[in-house]
């Protein structure tokens, strides 16, 4: 009566952290604004884990989430190098 359904297998495809602007955008700022090298690593590490947590959460597998992650913080230092260079062009002085 019943036939048993077998499941068909589907890949994840999360939206590109990378094109999340907003949030590379807010972390790049939220970076600039600590005081140590140590205290913007402690944040860093901080959206690393939240990142790693959704993407496993939705099912995207581990390698996949690796490259996601490292992409999205590739983008978090391409902003924070834009920035610099902002705050150069305007007469501060860059930590960078």
């Amino acid at each position: 009566m019943f036939e048993s359904i077998t499941p068909m297998p589907c890949q994840v495809i999360p939206f590109p952290l990378t094109r999340r602007v907003a949030k590379v955008r807010d972390v790049a700022a939220r970076i600039m604004e600590k005081a140590t090298d140590r205290q913007a690593e402690a944040y860093r590490n901080q959206i690393a884990d939240t990142l790693f947590r959704h993407l496993d959460k939705i099912g995207v597998p581990e390698d996949d989430q690796d490259e996601q992650v490292g992409a999205f913080f590739t983008a978090v230092e391409l902003e924070l190098s834009r920035l610099y260079d902002q705050q150069d062009a305007n007469g501060e002085t860059s930590a960078y």
